[in-house]
C-alpha cells in the first residue's frame, strides 16, 4: 500500500470507529470487542504509516 491509500483507509477506519462508539451509546452491541478490535487495528495502520514515512 501507498502512503496515501494508507491514510486513507485510517480516515475510513476512524469514522466506523466513531459510528461504532455512537451506536453502543445508544444501544449496547452483541460484541462489546469490536470496539477494541477497530481501535487496536487503527492504531496498527498508524504504526505502519509512520514506519513508511520515516524511511522515506
Amino acid at each position: 500500500m501507498t502512503v496515501q491509500d494508507l491514510a486513507e483507509r485510517i480516515q475510513a477506519e476512524v469514522a466506523s470507529y466513531n459510528q461504532l462508539k455512537l451506536n453502543h451509546a445508544v444501544a449496547p452491541l452483541e460484541n462489546n470487542s469490536q470496539i477494541k478490535i477497530a481501535r487496536r487495528n487503527i492504531a496498527r495502520m498508524k504504526t505502519v504509516l509512520r514506519q513508511k514515512e520515516l524511511n522515506k
